[in-house]
Parts: structure tokens; C-alpha cells; sequence
């Protein structure tokens, strides 16, 4: 596919993705959802480009055939070189953690990162960009309704900066959703899958299950999906996705208990015996928070805005709009978990 404004048209064919992009640059493509995404990108025979920081070693992209270029995506020169002849950009970098020690990098790289890697894609002519958002930027429904893409962001007085940075980003991103550039967002859920290198709060959650440290749940529930079907999603973004638009790439919607015992009966452990309370779990976190801000200014295991934000909830979502404007499928979550206990236990 040419590399000008209009090409990106033609991107509702049924061929090869590498016929229609067939070079892409690709931020965070050395993280979970990224590395994903970069490997369906070669099987499709697409050229990928990573942009990476200096310091990473990207252990998750071990020999794969792809060019690397070092820079930041907060720095618009570097994302602007790196993007030159390339016919796509996957922006999947961003800051995935419920504490810093320095909260304002959360904004710095997610909003700033992301209005970097947009200005970036403009300057050297790319015409169509996939940003990787986040449920966390669509509105919370009460109870147990599910929600949908025209739910609109609600999470003022609950969500964290995380939370906070992914909405505000996404509304820079559809924002440059102008002028010739095409920009279309992907929302990932809870992804579960091998590569979680850091690991993520959800991998987190399978690490401790099989470290026999997951002695409790929490009431409410959450939206569970397999990191290969997140990659296939944004692959179908790129392909099928409508300028301007956000698509929903979730899997199962699961109460926390179910999730657990799921995950506890696949590895071969006891399921957590008991429900906390969202009262004592919230105390737990205030105090854990601060003990993190003031003493060990180390992540602690959650704090009170990652509690509030899921604990007693059901932060459920529905994937229609994906299935039926992209073909999006999402596989049961049980081949997502049995990767998930595969890759850390072949990492113990």
C-alpha cells in the first residue's frame, strides 16, 4: 500500500495485512500486549520497526525478524524519524501500574506520549494510526450492566492516574483523527496470556495464585481476555476499524470469585477461601499506599483508587461492536489462563 493519506481506505480487504501496510512502526513492542501484536504482524508479512527505549533489553522480541530504533515516545523528533516510510503505527507504549513513585511520568508518557507518537505519525506522512486505549477509558454502568462503547467516561472520583492518563489519552488521540491521518482505538480488557514480563497487576494475579499468595478475592467482577485475541483485535483495527472510533477487545465477563477458582482449579491449587470485604480491603489499601509513598517507595500490592476502582463492582463489557464492524472472536479464557500458568511456571 502507498505511503499518502488515501490508502488506508482500501484497509477492508481479506488479503495479507503486509498488501495493504507493509511497514509498520511499532511503539511498546516489547511489552505483553505488544510483543503479541508484533509477531501476528510478521505472520501477516508486515515489516515491523520497534521503537524502544535505550535500556530495553525486549526480551520478548528474541529473535524476532524485526528493525529496532531506540528512542521515546515523549520525544516527537525520535517517533517522526522512526515513522518515516512506514505505512502504519501501532502505538501500544504506555505506563501499566497502579503506583509511582513519581506520578506525573504516568501522564507524561501516556498523554504526552501518546500526543508525541500522533504529531510523530503526521510529520513523516503516515496515514493511519491504531492506538491502544483501554476500558478504563469507557464509562462504568451500575450493578451488573454491561458496558459498551457509547458508554461514556465516568471514573472522575475513582480512578487512578492510570485510569485517569488512558482516558485523557484517548481523547488526544481521537482528537488528531483529522487532516489526513486516520486514527482508530483499540480498548483492551484484562489480557492474560505468555509474555507478561513485568508482570502486569492482571499476570500478577496468576503469579500469586501459583505462589499460594492469593489467600482472598474481592465482591464485584471484570472483563477477562486472552492477549493473542487483544493482538488479533488490533490487527483487525488496522484492517476493518472506522476513523474516529473505539472497539471494545474484551473476552469473558467474570466475578472475581469465579476467576480464582477458575484459574486455581486449571494450576492445580486450592481457590482462595474467602470473600474480603470491600470496607476492610479499602483501609488495607490507604495504609498500603501510604506505606509506599512514605516508607519502602516500592509498588505495593494495590492501593486505595486500584481498589475503589474494581473491588464491589462489576466493571463488565460487551465486545458487539468488535464482532461486528472488525469479525473480532475472542477464544474462552480458559486457553488464556492455561498460557498464563504456562509461561510463569516456565519461569520459575
Amino acid at each position: 500500500m502507498p505511503n499518502d493519506a488515501t490508502g488506508a481506505a482500501d484497509a477492508t480487504g481479506d488479503g495479507p495485512l503486509g498488501a495493504l501496510f507493509p511497514r509498520a512502526l511499532v511503539t511498546g513492542g516489547s511489552g505483553f500486549i505488544g510483543s503479541h501484536v508484533v509477531q501476528r504482524l510478521i505472520e501477516e508479512g508486515v515489516e515491523v520497526r520497534c521503537l524502544l527505549l535505550p535500556n530495553d533489553a525486549a526480551h520478548t522480541l528474541s529473535g524476532v525478524d524485526v528493525e529496532r530504533v531506540t528512542g521515546d515516545i515523549t520525544d516527537r523528533v525520535a517517533v517522526t524519524r522512526a515513522a518515516q516510510g512506514c505505512d502504519i503505527v501501532f502505538n501500544l507504549a504506555a505506563i501499566y501500574a497502579i503506583w509511582l513513585a513519581e506520578p506525573r511520568r504516568m501522564f507524561d508518557v501516556n498523554v504526552g506520549g501518546t500526543l508525541a507518537v500522533l504529531e510523530g505519525a503526521r510529520a513523516a506522512g503516515v496515514p493511519r494510526v491504531v492506538h491502544t486505549s483501554s476500558i478504563a477509558a469507557v464509562g462504568y454502568l451500575p450493578g451488573r450492566e454491561v458496558s459498551d462503547e457509547a458508554v461514556r467516561f465516568n471514573d472522575w472520583d475513582l480512578g487512578n492516574d492510570y485510569v485517569l492518563s488512558k482516558y485523557i489519552s484517548e481523547c488526544e488521540a481521537l482528537a488528531q483523527n483529522k487532516d489526513g491521518l486516520e486514527v482508530v482505538c483499540a480498548n483492551p480488557a484484562f489480557p492474560f496470556g505468555a509474555n507478561d514480563v513485568g508482570p502486569t497487576p492482571t499476570g500478577k494475579m496468576i503469579k500469586d495464585t501459583l505462589a499460594g499468595q492469593m489467600p482472598f478475592v474481592v465482591a464485584g467482577g471484570f472483563n477477562a481476555v486472552d492477549v493473542r485475541d487483544v493482538a488479533e483485535g488490533h490487527l483487525l483495527a488496522a484492517r476493518r476499524g472506522r476513523p474516529g472510533e473505539r472497539y471494545i477487545l474484551g473476552g469473558e465477563n467474570l466475578t472475581f470469585k469465579d476467576f480464582a477458582t477458575l484459574v486455581a482449579r486449571r494450576a492445580g491449587r486450592r481457590p482462595p477461601p474467602v470473600t474480603l470485604p470491600t470496607g476492610a480491603l479499602l483501609a488495607a489499601g490507604r495504609i498500603a499506599g501510604a506505606i509506599a509513598d512514605h516508607v519502602t517507595h516500592r509498588p505495593p500490592r494495590f492501593t486505595r483508587p486500584s481498589v475503589a476502582y474494581l473491588a464491589g463492582r462489576h466493571s463488565w463489557f460487551s465486545t458487539a461492536k468488535a464482532e461486528r464492524e472488525l469479525g473480532y472472536r475472542p477464544r474462552p479464557i480458559d486457553d488464556a489462563i492455561d498460557a498464563s500458568i504456562a509461561w510463569f511456571r516456565g519461569r520459575a
